[in-house]
């Protein structure tokens, strides 16, 4: 056996996979096309947002890496939906690609039992029946000719699986502007059976700084920085150390010093997070870089609409569905021809670069007809393009043939993460690839007398409304993330994720002695200044009232309780809202726990729903498909009766 686990692709569903699988032991080969491009941030320069920032931070929890990298390359943040509720609010971070990409590659090279290799997969390797009677997957083969073997795939191409890219009358296979599409592997699963269909997505222009008139544009500024890893007490202002390395974790191995290569990059570096004297540091005052905004126009809209058939969209050149809630320019003219202009978010890509980030402006248009509608928006009209946008079309797998382990439910070992998946953001891509890669090897282990696999619920968090969405109903669009999605949000805010999951991630294997013992102590510091606001009857806020942890709130707490002045802000603004929302939080709780109880009636994955009398023949032929684990994820599919679950209970009492 050449490896336990082989990953293939190298975006950021494949990094948490091969880097999970690597930290749980397992030997483990990451085959990509282009190792210099490692975790690239193929569309906007940013990390976070609504119910994206909580799954950034839920990755964190777990022991994922995602977090860490935003906190190192973070060159703006700022906390969305402030004037509403904590249950949707979110933070959102505008990073340095350059960094962010040096960073990631730099975790994957300095990961012990994780090798990267630059090759593209063109096949997988398949033996004989095992286990549940499927055939099991044992390797790879690759473009070069190479035959890798292991025990598991983790299939995470995002983009690049027979992609091609199209912009006016050019189209290309590539994956990425400038870089060759990962061919041969969509017609393999294709031959083998696999349920494969083709989506859509896109990008905008990114144009030079010098090019664009700042002063016609509102400028919007970010917040003071606020780490976005519970590991990290705060992000400092300086760049890399040398002397101390940014990943000790990642890179040390047992009884050895953590790796000290690489040379000293722009950007913030961050401190864990400590206790003593005076708890935790507040934020840092590290300046951050502007956004900027401006809008679209009647001019722009008519350049757009006079030359629509030259769009691929709109010639019929592109088959493959598209994001509903990322829509083209040229799609969100044509869809809604009343509105007279839209929004754009002029966003930095770094501060080694003078390229802006063109948000709102995804195009499929020829480069002529962006030139022209770009230069009618106010601000941009001598804009300089330095890369033009494109579309981009790709191979998915319908996430249906897969079980909520993310494993294939036609292939033992073969596991697919990320936008091959059907879902779209760099977060939702991290968190499958970390539950593919800690499942992938829970398998491995699991033939050694191993646990359980790792499952979240709905309740327990965006990872697991993600998965659930995604395995159980399905998608015929690029899916995506929202707080709207999420049942029990109130209590799945993003400043609540260590709480709910840094156990898991214990039991998973991914959190060491000391940042168990760290997570001990905030839990217990929490509890105390619940006490503590409880006992000298502090909280008596309205609900109108906002909650955040100024520094006029905290100054007006501690003249009543000096005591806080022990914790960090962020530990008493989660003791307040929970306090404050008690009630709600218990309500939800007691809902999730009568759920759960449907979760907890487990189902063979292997059960024969043809040969079932009683059932519905809408129900035979949806769970023939979906092949649920519970009764819980059985109840959620869409046109199943009440006497269908009821069947399944009382046969799941029968054993």
């Amino acid at each position: 056996m050449d490896y336990d686990c082989i990953v293939i692709g190298g975006g950021h569903a494949g990094l948490e996979a091969a880097l999970a699988a690597a930290r749980l032991g397992l030997s483990v080969l990451m085959i990509t096309l282009n190792p210099d491009r490692i975790c690239a941030l193929s569309c906007n320069p940013a990390i976070g947002g609504l119910s994206k920032g909580n799954i950034v931070r839920e990755v964190d929890a777990l022991g994922g890496e995602m977090a860490r990298l935003t906190d190192a390359s973070m060159i703006q943040y700022r906390v969305l939906n402030r004037s509403r509720g904590p249950a949707v609010q979110a933070p959102r971070a505008q990073v340095d690609k350059a960094d962010y990409q040096a960073l990631a590659r730099r975790a994957a090279e300095s990961q012990h039992n994780l090798a990267i290799f630059m090759d593209t997969v063109v096949d997988l390797m398949v033996e004989g029946e095992w286990g549940g009677g499927r055939e099991k997957v044992c390797g790879v083969v690759t473009a070069r000719g190479h035959k890798i073997s292991a025990r598991a795939v983790i299939l995470a191409a995002g983009t690049f699986m027979e992609g091609k890219i199209f912009r006016g009358e050019y189209d290309a296979p590539e994956g990425r502007l400038g870089e060759a599409a990962a061919l041969g592997l969509g017609a393999a699963l294709r031959r083998r059976g696999f349920p494969l269909g083709r989506f859509k997505t896109g990008t905008p222009a990114r144009i030079a700084a010098p090019s664009i008139d700042f002063e016609k544009l509102e400028r919007q500024e970010g917040e003071p920085f606020v780490p976005f890893s519970f590991r990290h007490r705060r992000v400092q202002p300086c760049a890399w150390q040398e002397k101390g390395d940014l990943f000790p974790q990642a890179s040390a191995r047992k009884g050895e010093r953590g790796f000290r290569g690489g040379a000293p990059r722009r950007g913030g570096s961050v401190e864990p997070e400590g206790f003593g004297a005076g708890g935790g540091l507040p934020p840092s005052d590290l300046s951050s870089l502007p956004c900027y905004i401006t809008n679209t126009n009647s001019d722009t809209h008519n350049i757009i609409r006079e030359n629509i058939q030259r769009s691929p969209l709109y010639s019929g050149k592109i088959t493959g569905t598209g994001p509903r809630y990322c829509p083209s320019i040229e799609d969100k003219v044509m869809r809604f021809p009343d509105r007279d202009r839209h929004h754009l978010f002029i966003e930095p890509e770094g501060r080694g670069t003078n390229e802006y980030y063109l948000n709102g402006l995804s195009s499929s248009m020829p480069e002529d007809v962006q030139e022209r509608y770009i230069h009618t928006i106010y601000g941009l009209e001598t804009a300089h393009i330095v890369r033009p946008a494109y579309a981009v079309e790709y191979d998915y797998l319908d996430p249906l043939d897969l079980y909520p382990t993310l494993e294939s439910k036609r292939l033992e070992g073969f596991y697919c993460a990320g936008q091959t998946n059907g879902s779209s953001g760099y977060e939702e891509a991290a968190a499958q690839g970390l539950i593919a890669g800690i499942n992938a090897a829970g398998k491995i282990s699991s033939k050694r007398g191993g646990g359980a696999p790792l499952i979240l619920s709905r309740a327990e968090a965006y990872i697991g409304v993600l998965i659930d969405d995604l395995t159980t109903l399905g998608t015929k669009e690029p899916y995506r993330m929202f707080t709207s999605r999420a049942e029990h949000r109130l209590i799945l805010r993003h400043d609540t994720a260590d709480s709910r999951l840094t156990p898991k991630g214990r039991e998973a294997g991914l959190i060491d002695d000391e940042r168990w013992e760290r997570f001990l102590r905030k839990t217990e510091s929490i509890d105390a200044i619940k006490d503590l606001l409880a006992n000298r009857k502090i909280i008596s806020f309205t609900h109108n009232e906002k909650l955040a942890m100024s520094e006029e709130r905290l100054q007006d707490l501690a003249a009543l309780a000096p005591e806080l002045a022990e914790y960090p802000p962020e530990w008493i603004e989660r003791a307040v809202l929970d306090s404050k929302y008690a009630g709600y939080i218990e309500k939800e709780r007691r809902l999730a726990a009568r759920l759960g109880k449907l979760e907890a009636i487990k189902l063979p994955a292997d059960m024969d729903y043809a040969a079932l009398s009683g059932l519905s023949m809408e129900a035979r032929e949806k769970f023939s498909a979906t092949r649920p684990l519970s009764v819980g994820q059985a109840a959620r599919i869409p046109g199943v009766r009440q006497g269908d679950i009821a069947l399944l209970m009382v046969l799941a009492a029968r054993g």
